[in-house]
């Protein structure tokens, strides 16, 4: 029994332009003009699922998808952080943010460390892939890298090395409890 697991992560918002920690802010009109170009591009799925930022919802509502809401796809809880811009936490906690940047277990924003979202995501994956099938999942970039640590079986200290552009498409396929990866193939592209 095979489970492909295609990860796709939504169109960009004013946040990613801003490099500001997540606020659950709408896609960017950029972002909007993109995914609806690409509408239609995803082979079908047995099971859709989407995190519940406004982001994924409505990347996943312009391609087209029938999703379910997945709180366990949620991008990283990050606390206090939350709707800063990098530069502001940086200026104000330059050693915080210099932790956050080297270790995993770091959480010192009052939220969640990225040892708890790459084993939140294994977590999810391990569910997922008792049924085969083809699982789609429209996702926060930090889930997809939480995914690829989790399929590569890497340390999460490997979580920062992994770039995930808007828009793409990151396949898992596996059985047995092994993964094959595909990273980051534009979507609407062969």
């Amino acid at each position: 029994m095979t489970t492909r697991v295609m990860l796709v992560s939504p169109a960009a918002g004013e946040a990613q332009r801003e490099v500001r920690f997540d606020d659950d802010g709408p896609l960017s009109e950029a972002g909007l003009r993109r995914v609806r170009v690409a509408a239609g591009a995803l082979p079908p799925a047995d099971r859709a699922f989407a995190s519940p930022s406004v982001r994924c919802r409505r990347t996943a509502e312009e391609l087209g998808l029938s999703v379910l809401p997945a709180g366990e796809l949620a991008g990283c809880a990050m606390g206090g952080w939350r709707g800063r811009t990098l530069a502001e936490v940086a200026d104000a906690e330059p050693v915080a943010v210099s932790a956050w940047l080297s270790d995993p277990d770091f959480s010192g924003h009052g939220g969640e460390s990225l040892r708890q979202l790459c084993d939140r995501i294994a977590g999810w994956l391990t569910r997922t892939a008792v049924d085969a099938g083809r699982v789609l999942a429209v996702v926060e970039p930090d889930v997809v890298r939480a995914a690829a640590v989790c399929a590569l079986g890497v340390s999460p200290e490997a979580f920062w090395r992994l770039d995930v552009p808007p828009l793409t498409v990151t396949e898992l396929s596996g059985r047995g409890g092994r993964w094959n990866l595909g990273l980051g193939r534009e979507l609407g592209r062969g």
